[in-house]
């Protein structure tokens, strides 16, 4: 047995080309989360229509699934370090093939339902481990670029889905959206069966007991977050300000905070707070949030606007939604450039400038205006975005430790997805707030003006069946007006990480990636090979 004493340099080891066919199933695998997070908005209305599915089952299609996803990250990590990431992740990857079949021949809307938790479960398996595994297949000077390629694969998979999801309602029945995840799935789940690398012998040892499994925190967590997002749920349909809301907000807050202190006080915790005395992890995840919740407020509200004001279907939404994707891709390649160059805080600061600047120039959008000026801003913000959460991601993941990669990166994707849910939930009031104050239904009869109030479609509907172009441009200014302060909040957000960005994040002295183990580095071309 090693001493863990001996820190000797190991000789370098070479990489073996089979690294970037596990790259391959990893991206497929981050790919198909992307795409199943939103194709299923597009067959909502058609759910509705087959199988009966009211308001409140509609909402829990997509609640369901992001209760499950938020929920299980935290415990799914810890489980990857112990009883082995490729195992757990190949486990997700089976878990979200089965659900998909089911889902294909749902026959109620309950079913879907319980399939879209189950989805929800495959995801959280799959999200954190396959972002963990990149830094024990690759080494530091590679780890950005695989950073870059996983991070625009989800990414792409956002615009996308609707795309896919509209052309697969247009010629198939509506269970194709499930179907249509069983062969990227199956293709993952062979890619990474074959050349991802074994789990360590180490880890296989692990799985013995020799620690116990943190239950009592593993609930904890759970029901907190579960109570964090099913409370912002239910903003939409009760308010900030309603009993049930605030009861559960509050309720998942002081489960969390019981979750922290008993976490400090557990031997082997779910979550090791230790890794945020760690400049890196800290604020590396901080900016990497600031991010998400930039861009998901621009996700939020511009497929909205491209819809319900420029009238694209969910065809021509999804695609004109792509300079977003093309800034991203761009930026990726160029931060590889870079980070090696100026290191990662000039870069992370400079892209977060840039994130806020087309989020502010966005927020100058009017009503006249057509998609060429979106398009314009969409790209610079995606431009911003990838030279913002690429170097951030890269720093978060090189700073873990060889044997906690999968809980750091667990950690990592939990913050980033409950922040964004919470996110929404805010940036959809101010949307509302900003679009009922400029919309005029004084008008209407009481059932159109509350179809208006309720959301644009609704006062699309409206003008249609009153004939009242008027309205309809008064509809669609009131839109643009809470979009746009939607995309201030967007760009300020982004501003203020920017700042902190360049004040806080460690410098170059501090920017190297943690060192590798000696052990796992002596094993690293063996597990490849």
């Amino acid at each position: 047995m090693e001493s863990e004493m001996d820190m000797t340099p190991p000789p370098p080891v070479p990489l073996s080309p089979r690294r970037w066919w596990a790259l391959a199933a990893l991206v497929s695998s981050a790919l198909i989360i992307g795409l199943d997070g939103t194709i299923i908005n597009v067959a909502l209305p058609t759910l509705a229509g087959e199988l009966g599915a009211d308001s409140a089952q509609l909402q829990w299609i997509g609640g369901g699934y992001l209760l499950a996803l938020s929920a299980a990250m935290l415990p799914i990590g810890l489980l990857g370090d112990r009883y082995g990431l490729k195992r757990v992740l190949l486990a997700g990857m089976t878990v979200f093939g089965l659900a998909s079949a089911a889902g294909a021949w749902a026959g109620s809307a309950g079913q879907v339902i319980a399939v879209r938790a189950v989805l929800g479960l495959g995801a959280a398996m799959i999200m954190p481990l396959s972002l963990a595994i990149l830094p024990r297949i690759f080494g530091p000077a590679e780890v950005p670029k695989a950073v870059a390629t996983w991070t625009a694969a989800t990414a792409l998979g956002m615009p996308i889905g609707p795309v896919v999801g509209g052309w697969l309602l247009n010629h198939f029945r509506w269970g194709s959206i499930f179907l249509f995840n069983i062969p990227v799935v199956a293709l993952a789940l062979v890619l990474s069966a074959v050349f991802l690398p074994a789990d360590p012998k180490r880890v296989r040892v692990a799985a013995g007991g020799r620690a116990p499994v943190d239950v009592l925190g593993m609930v904890t967590s759970a029901s907190g977050i579960t109570a964090l997002v099913y409370g912002t749920i239910l903003v939409p349909r009760d308010g900030w300000g309603s009993p049930p809301v605030l009861g559960t907000l509050l309720g998942g807050a002081l489960l969390l905070g019981g979750f922290v202190l008993r976490q400090r006080r557990f031997a082997r915790p779910l979550v090791d707070l230790g890794l945020f005395t760690n400049a890196r992890f800290r604020w590396g995840t901080l900016i990497a949030v600031f991010v998400n919740f930039a861009v998901m407020g621009i996700l939020f509200v511009v497929p909205q606007y491209l819809e319900g004001v420029l009238g694209n279907d969910a065809l021509g939404t999804g695609l004109r939604m792509l300079p977003l994707i093309g800034g991203l891709l761009v930026s990726a390649t160029l931060s590889e450039t870079l980070v090696p160059r100026f290191g990662g805080r000039p870069v992370i600061s400079v892209g977060l400038a840039l994130l806020g600047a087309g989020a502010l120039l966005g927020a100058g959008t009017d009503g006249g205006d057509g998609y060429g000026f979106t398009a314009g801003w969409l790209g610079l913000a995606g431009l911003g975005f990838g030279m913002a959460v690429v170097p951030a991601t890269s720093m978060v993941m090189g700073s873990l430790p060889a044997d906690n990669t999968g809980s750091g990166a667990s950690l990592l994707e939990t913050v980033q997805q409950v922040g964004g849910v919470l996110g929404v939930a805010v940036l959809g009031s101010v949307l509302s707030a900003g679009y009922l104050d400029r919309l005029a239904v004084g008008g209407l009869p009481e059932p159109a003006g509350d179809a208006a109030r309720d959301s644009l479609s609704g006062a699309n509907a409206v003008a249609v069946q009153t004939h009242d172009p008027a309205f309809l441009a008064s509809a669609h200014d009131a839109f643009v007006h809470g979009m746009d302060l939607v995309l201030v909040v967007c760009g300020a957000i982004a501003l203020v990480a920017a700042a902190l960005a360049a004040v806080r994040l460690p410098g170059e002295s501090t920017d190297t990636p943690a060192p590798t183990p000696p052990a796992l580095a002596s094993r690293h071309g063996e597990l490849l090979a």
